[in-house]
């Protein structure tokens, strides 16, 4: 620890309580992460759950507890500026052979803006850029572990890269799972390359723990080549392990790290290593995204940050009203060269939607703290993002002053927004469908037909299931980004339309029947949704039975029993049970 002579007193007060604050944090955050691996063993996927919502928790009790003990132990001197400042560098200085530097100073930063005044925030009193260097930092255990298939053999390394992770239940049979491994990369390559002087193994230390799946990830390096890989460990029906698949092309392990499922538990003593490692598998997935999945979402939202300002200073396109159909409760706009939205609560919701803007961050946080199965959209969470004036459109400003000017001040040179949210940009599957060939259309309604199917199944019902609240990425996947309707299953009530008692009753505008607040009427959903012929006859074929209340309470009474539904985020047919069935059977 690097302590400069003649500081103030408060000032080294105040870095001693910022690093024993982050320290705390850090220590709990690792403590549950590293717990992962005994409740995967065990089995209890309802202790996975209720871990994963918790630890979303703990950074903002970390920090409120660290403003509560700097309003407690200091008096008026705390607040001078030069005090703080001091206190920055003091604090610098303790980051020298820190493990997590980088995410030290993003607790100082949110420490500092819980307190001062967004004016303050600027280089000279928080960590705009990183002091500290994070290559290079050791850690015990190394980050990875390296093999060497040219000296023990490719099957025996195989078996110790699995021994190693230690896993005390017992595997079904894992000499058969490693020689599905063998063959199944020897496919991948068409045969096997001739083996470099450098041929090795490298696997990171901690498997990646997520919902009911260990990962262990890693890449074989040959020559000037590298080839990544992640195989997801399962347990088989009588709670024996077994490996599932190994994947192999890169775009596949990436969809591992989409920011629409739940962040994974890894036991890291040095985040960073972690990060720099998954960039050398998949070099276009940024920092922000990597550390968000690893469970450091406030270290993903400042690298975010970082790299918004950065994206700012090398671009002159503006920000624009997002194209498509205008929501009812959020202003969305967006800028075209960065592939982010950004969304701000409307200060007037239209009275067609029964929700408040307390509802409405509520279910934003239920989506966060939830297990998003693929299916929907992570969103970053900001307070007082200053952005430059110049960039608005006119229409834009216009829109934000009109519909939201309890969140929105102007000031010289910027715009800064009270609160807002941030996701990934997607094409409205409206719009998609509007331009989609008869194959694209095919795959697109079967696609939402399953997003419904699969969210269900993890406990939500979206709500408002129009094609514009959902979007189609890249890959062609099928996910949901509006939240302010959705509800847990569990507190729905699936209807089927009882009869009418006449004709004229049938007919009339309004129902013949009471309606509760969350009465679902399944055989409605078409009469909204399914209007062109062509999409109706796909999603009849494929998913008619999502119109009866019969699937609904099917679905209600699998979660009632405590059932947690497998989701695979790779497809069947990856699967070695489809890949090798003779050997399976």
């Amino acid at each position: 620890m690097l302590i400069p002579s003649g500081q103030h007193p408060t000032a080294l007060a105040i870095a001693r309580a910022l690093i024993e604050g982050f320290d705390k944090h850090y220590r709990i955050f690792r403590q549950v992460s590293s717990a992962a691996r005994h409740r995967f063993e065990a089995g209890d996927w309802h202790a996975v759950q209720q871990a994963a919502r918790e630890r979303i928790r703990f950074y903002d009790e970390r920090v409120e507890e660290c403003v509560e003990r700097l309003h407690s132990e200091f008096q008026a001197d705390w607040l001078d500026d030069a005090i703080w400042q001091q206190a920055k560098l003091l604090f610098i200085g303790m980051l020298i052979n820190h493990k997590q530097p980088e995410l030290a100073e993003t607790f100082f930063n949110s420490v500092f803006c819980r307190i001062l005044h967004r004016n303050y925030f600027h280089n000279d009193f928080i960590f705009v850029r990183p002091a500290v260097s994070t290559e290079y930092i050791e850690s015990d255990p190394p980050t990875y572990r390296s093999y060497y298939p040219a000296s023990n053999g490719l099957v025996k390394t195989l078996f110790q890269i699995v021994h190693d992770f230690g896993w005390r239940r017992r595997f079904a049979d894992l000499k058969r799972d490693i020689g599905y491994v063998i063959e199944a990369v020897r496919r991948h390559l068409q045969g096997w390359p001739e083996v470099a002087a450098n041929f090795q193994i490298q696997v990171l230390s901690s498997a990646f723990y997520r919902n009911k799946a260990a990962y262990i990830i890693g890449k074989a390096v040959n020559g000037a080549h590298e080839y990544p890989f992640a195989v997801p460990v399962l347990h088989d029906d009588d709670g024996r392990l077994y490996l599932d698949t190994v994947l192999l092309e890169i775009r596949r392990i990436a969809v591992l790290f989409s920011l629409n499922r739940a962040y994974f538990m890894v036991d890291m003593e040095v985040p960073s290593a972690y990060v720099g490692f998954l960039r050398s598998m998949m070099p276009f997935k940024s920092k922000a995204e990597l550390y968000t999945m690893l469970g450091l979402q406030k270290q993903g939202k400042t690298v975010f940050y970082r790299d918004l300002m950065a994206h700012l200073r090398y671009s002159r396109d503006d920000f624009i009203v997002a194209p498509g159909i205008r929501g009812l409760v959020m202003l969305v706009f967006t800028l075209p060269s960065f592939p982010y939205v950004f969304k701000i609560i409307k200060d007037e919701i239209a009275p067609t939607k029964e929700v408040t803007k307390d509802i409405v961050r509520a279910k934003y946080l239920l989506v966060k703290q939830h297990d998003r199965v693929g299916r929907m959209a992570d969103t970053l969470e900001f307070s007082n993002v200053a952005l430059p004036k110049a960039r608005f459109t006119a229409e834009l400003l216009r829109e934000l002053h009109e519909l939201a000017p309890s969140v929105v001040e102007e000031e010289d040179d910027t715009v800064v927004i009270k609160h807002l949210y941030i996701e990934r940009r997607m094409e409205p599957l409206n719009l998609f469908l509007n331009r989609a060939t008869p194959v694209q259309l095919e795959h697109a309604v079967w696609e939402y037909g399953n997003a419904i199917r699969e969210l269900a199944s993890a406990n939500i019902f979206p709500g408002d299931m129009l094609f514009k609240n959902f979007g189609i990425t890249r890959y062609g996947r099928v996910v949901f980004y509006d939240y302010d309707e959705i509800e847990y299953m569990t507190d729905c009530h699936f209807r089927t339309i009882p009869e009418a008692p006449t004709p004229e009753m049938e007919m009339a505008a309004e129902p013949w029947y009471p309606i509760a607040r969350n009465d679902v009427f399944p055989e409605e959903f078409g009469r909204f949704l399914l209007g062109p012929p062509a999409i109706r006859r796909v999603f009849m074929h494929h998913h008619a039975d999502l119109l009866s209340a019969e699937f609904w309470r099917e679905r209600q009474s699998r979660i009632a029993r405590g059932h947690v539904e497998d989701f695979f985020p790779y497809p069947e047919s990856l699967r070695f049970a489809h890949l090798f069935p003779e050997s399976a059977d």
